[in-house]
């Protein structure tokens, strides 16, 4: 009996431990956020727009206003399939992303039906001078955000979206371009946090207000929808350990503020 609660009482200390060791590394992960966006100009950040040269901000697309970053579409015409992406300048592994975001009214008529308030963050994408000036999307994997579009209709955000790539998700490679999240929907004018948290090529977690609504695994290069890439950067079955991340403009305003990031 004595030896059963020796043991017994031994394992709990191992427990006490490892939860204090637990402990200490999220407090000590926490002081290692890094902010990715200053709230006053677009340093260390890129775009790239379908049609456009990387670098080329066309119409002033992407802007700071009132500390957050602004897409923004009054200086356009018709949208003319002007997808874009501004990007952070410098790759990721395994990290921790956080941001919060809210649309804007601002909606282009020219632009697909289906960019209706919605828009997104890409991640695990390729590097930006890689993307050539006809490539309408980066092989990457995104972060869905969707806002109510009919009242009273289901519209989840935080979902997933695969141009030029693939995941496996429930046990298999799923070739859903786009799986949706178990999320509430949210009105268009409501900020959101958001996050990613991302694990190399392995897991990846989707949050929406401090709640994981999606989690898949094992992102790689495959599939469709990315046109007009080079085809030496799009080498199928290719595990996503790393890349870029960038934030999306296909024809809805959209604001994001609060960009942050820690590696884990």
């Amino acid at each position: 009996m004595k030896s059963i609660l020796s043991l017994f009482f031994f394992l709990c200390l191992i427990s006490c431990q490892k939860a204090e060791k637990q402990e200490i590394i999220t407090e000590s992960s926490e002081s290692e956020w890094q902010v990715l966006f200053n709230g006053k100009d677009l340093s260390g950040w890129t775009p790239k727009i379908h049609h456009h040269e990387v670098g080329d901000n066309y119409a002033n697309t992407f802007r700071v206003k009132d500390g957050a970053i602004e897409v923004n579409y009054d200086g356009y015409g018709d949208f003319e399939d002007r997808f874009g992406h501004l990007f952070y300048e410098k790759p990721f592994s395994s990290f921790h992303l956080a941001w919060e975001y809210r649309f804007t009214d601002q909606f282009l008529e020219s632009a697909p039906s289906y960019t209706f308030r919605n828009s997104g963050v890409m991640f695990h994408s390729q590097a930006p001078e890689t993307i050539l000036k006809e490539q309408d999307w980066p092989i990457s994997v995104e972060y869905q955000m969707l806002a109510e579009e009919k009242e009273g209709e289901p519209r989840p955000t935080g979902n997933m979206c695969s141009p030029g790539t693939d995941i496996v998700f429930e046990g298999i490679i799923d070739e859903r371009h786009c799986i949706n999240s178990s999320s509430p929907t949210f009105r268009w004018d409501e900020w959101v946090k958001a996050e990613l948290i991302v694990f190399g090529d392995s897991i990846v977690h989707h949050l929406v207000n401090g709640d994981t609504v999606l989690t898949y695994s094992f992102p790689q290069i495959g599939g469709g929808v990315a046109n007009r890439f080079d085809p030496e950067i799009k080498v199928d079955g290719t595990p996503l350990k790393s890349g870029y991340i960038g934030l999306q403009s296909e024809g809805q305003g959209v604001l994001f503020k609060n960009i942050q990031i820690r590696e884990l």
